[in-house]
């Protein structure tokens, strides 16, 4: 599908030979943090860095649009980001059609591989946020597990007051969403997933896959061959406030599932419902998401393994000149069914992030940030770990964008 995309795109660039507009950033990521071992290095802390380890990572991203004609945009992302595991990758890729309107009501029709419009935070280049470092665990989550390639269908009624926004996709290449949050849980961090990317498991969650660590997936497969959907409501009023609601549903079938190296990969069938809302109070931006829903398999006849999560997060953000401090409040929880099992995947806990931001001229952005995650876990007994552990995370950034 996208090969065909692409050989379409050509033809109206060909006939319309309007330069593309490129967009990016370095940046360069000092970090250390206390707790246990990062998930990155399959432990099962929650922040990015952990069990007191410090280093500095480089990172990058490219962003093209391409205006091919009045009605037609075509857009894609690269990365770099050191500590993946295919470091360089495409985030997304995409054609549009949105042909021009004169009257308030404009559609348009996209097709490719593109993010869930889910994010209240990560709107910058590379699916990176403005506010903080680390995104919230919601959009850790979005930004590691979750891709629709497919086509989206919008509709938007524009007035002076408002702008309604619906839209609805069917999407495949995403069954595997939510082995993660199952097999590890909640986390935050800012490792965003390249179509090419593997994400690492625990190392401790290798005797349920029934292989040996490292234990590792591709998220971006397709495994049953059903057609997964979104669809979501938003209104945009004075003031950038906004009122989001979407309901996503991959349709996965859960008994279904492929080799991936050594181990089978399920096709997870993982549903949710999604509230967000954007406004101003004073002199503070704010921000405030909800997601609640469900990740479950069957690796056999009658056993449903069904993880029930949900997460919460309010941001608020103030402008200082130059400065920019931020504080966000997480809260997050996942309980798997049934609770009969001997070490069940169940766990709940609260993220605590505080952020500045200096920008003293335009491009150049420096963020110190400092994160603390209080989580209990049963899973950690596995390891001869406390159920509730603290992750405490210190983090610098030095960010040069054009």
């Amino acid at each position: 599908m996208l090969a065909a995309i692409g050989m379409a795109s050509a033809g109206i660039a060909h006939a319309q030979a309007v330069a593309p507009q490129w967009h990016g950033y370095a940046e360069l990521r000092a970090g250390s943090a206390g707790g246990d071992r990062s998930w990155l290095d399959g432990g099962l802390g929650k922040a990015r860095f952990g069990d007191g380890s410090g280093e500095a990572m480089p990172a990058a991203a490219l962003s093209m649009a391409w205006q091919l004609a009045p009605a037609w945009l075509a857009s894609a992302q690269l990365q770099y980001q050191d500590g993946q595991r295919e470091p360089f990758g495409v985030l997304d890729a995409w054609v549009r059609l949105r042909p021009v309107s004169t009257t308030p009501w404009r559609w348009s029709v996209k097709a490719g591989a593109f993010f869930p419009p889910i994010s209240l935070e990560n709107d910058g280049v590379g699916w990176t946020s403005p506010w903080t470092l680390t995104p919230s665990a919601i959009d850790g989550w979005v930004g590691e597990e979750l891709r629709a390639i497919g086509t989206e269908f919008a509709l938007e009624h524009r007035s002076d007051a408002a702008t309604w926004r619906g839209v609805a996709a069917a999407f495949g290449h995403n069954d595997p969403a939510g082995d993660l949050l199952a097999s590890r849980g909640w986390a935050l961090g800012d490792m965003t997933s390249a179509l090419n990317a593997e994400l690492r498991e625990p190392d401790v969650y290798a005797a349920n896959a029934r292989t040996t660590a490292p234990v590792v997936f591709r998220p971006f497969s397709e495994i049953d061959d059903r057609i997964g959907w979104y669809a979501g409501l938003s209104r945009e009023g004075a003031g950038d406030s906004l009122l989001s609601v979407l309901r996503y549903d991959n349709r996965g079938d859960p008994t279904a599932w492929e080799m991936q190296g050594a181990r089978k990969v399920y096709a997870w069938r993982t549903r949710f419902w999604s509230l967000g809302a954007r406004g101003r109070l004073g002199e503070a931006q704010w921000l405030a998401q909800a997601v609640d829903g469900s990740t479950a398999f069957e690796p056999r006849p009658g056993l449903l393994l069904d993880t029930k999560f949900s997460a919460a997060y309010l941001l608020a953000a103030w402008e200082r000149g130059d400065w920019q401090p931020v504080l966000r409040f997480d809260l997050f929880r996942a309980r798997q069914l049934p609770d009969t099992l001997a070490t069940p995947l169940s766990e709940h806990g609260n993220a605590l992030t505080a952020a500045l931001n200096w920008r003293p001229r335009e491009g150049l952005r420096i963020t110190g940030e400092l994160l603390r995650i209080d989580s209990t876990r049963d899973q950690r007994a596995l390891e001869g770990l406390s159920a509730r552990q603290a992750d405490l995370q210190v983090q610098v950034g030095l960010r040069v964008s054009f």
